[in-house]
């Protein structure tokens, strides 16, 4: 049997904490960059502050891969015509990516990160070299939803007509190519090329899977919660080790394709998926509200933080364990009013996500 015909009609209905989590896991995404330039001053920091920042890293590096599986669980299980399909998400993207991508380039001239000169081409090879590259840090997740894209309307004829055994299947290829990609595990790699098999693509697989897979585990709920502060850990205190040892910052266990992060964006996928939260109707609203601007939020929160950079507003104000969230929370308050209010100005409601 299909795994698809195990998929009932109230199953997909039922997305209300899949917007609770694009909001939690957008909100992880401003933590992880407000406390990020702290893990860099390890040795111009007191060690409880770093730490704080190290676990607040450990704790929300879910947040990408969360808004991959988020992508698989509500796309993969619909049947697509190729062009409509590329013509409606692509168009959709790309006005939101073009218009934030030139407010950082001109951001960047602003700071005088670079300069323009007297010839015009000279200019526009600039701009499209930085359209090219990415004209700041976060704008990758943005090339990485272009390049998914891609491979949806294929991964979504796979999905829909595959049995459950061919889906673990490919998710358990997916996972012995990402163990083989990793330090200490290249030992038992071959010639076998598994490499086809990675990437961010198994995050759409695993989404999907986990979103309508119904699982009979008694005690689910507090097994992955324990999964998910048990790998916060591991992560947090291997990143310790390697920066003790290695004398500088490590990724390893940072890493959004490897077997660290991976069982901890599960985690968190299934808590969500299987916790109930009953919210009264307003707070109800305001969270579909702010669901609604999730991409204008993540395209403009850079923006936000550096606005605080520049006002001194960063984690020095308070203890790093109470000033992280706190900025983040200020940051994401502020981008999603902002977003909110250029969604109801006539033509630039359309061109900030």
């Amino acid at each position: 049997m299909k795994f698809s015909d195990s998929i009932t009609q109230s199953g997909t209905q039922n997305i209300s904490w899949i917007n609770n989590l694009r909001l939690i896991a957008m909100f992880a995404v401003i933590v992880l960059h407000t406390a990020s330039p702290l893990l860099f001053k390890y040795a111009d920091s007191p060690l409880n502050w770093w730490m704080a920042a190290d676990i607040y890293n450990a704790a929300v590096r879910f947040a990408v891969p969360v808004f991959v599986m988020i992508t698989g669980a509500l796309l993969l299980h619909r049947k697509y015509e190729l062009t409509d399909f590329l013509k409606k998400r692509i168009s959709r993207l790309i006005i939101p990516f073009l218009f934030w991508s030139l407010i950082y380039i001109a951001y960047r001239w602003n700071n005088e990160e670079f300069y323009f000169t007297k010839d015009a081409w000279t200019n526009i090879r600039m701009v499209l070299h930085n359209l090219k590259l990415g004209s700041y840090y976060h704008l990758w997740y943005v090339y990485l939803l272009f390049s998914l894209y891609l491979f949806i309307p294929i991964l979504s004829s796979f999905v829909r007509n595959a049995t459950e055994k061919e889906i673990l299947y490919f998710l358990a290829i997916w996972f012995i190519t990402m163990l083989i990609n990793k330090p200490y595990f290249t030992r038992f790699d071959t010639a076998i090329d598994l490499h086809n098999f990675a990437g961010y693509i198994g995050y759409l697989v695993l989404g999907h899977y986990l979103a309508y897979k119904q699982f009979c585990i008694r005690g689910l709920l507090f097994i992955t919660v324990v999964l998910f502060v048990a790998f916060t850990a591991i992560i947090a205190t291997g990143t310790y080790y390697l920066e003790v040892e290695g004398k500088g910052l490590s990724t390893l266990f940072y890493e959004p394709i490897g077997p660290f992060v991976l069982v901890l964006s599960a985690s968190a996928f299934l808590i969500a998926k299987h916790t109930v939260v009953k919210l009264n109707p307003t707070v109800n609203k305001v969270m579909n509200n702010a669901s609604k601007y999730t991409l204008g939020i993540y395209l403009s929160h850079a923006l936000v933080l550096n606005g605080f950079e520049l006002m001194d507003v960063h984690y020095t104000i308070l203890n790093p364990a109470l000033s992280i969230p706190l900025i983040a929370l200020v940051c994401f308050a502020i981008a999603w009013l902002l977003i909110y209010i250029l969604s109801k100005l006539p033509l630039i409601k359309y061109v900030v996500g």
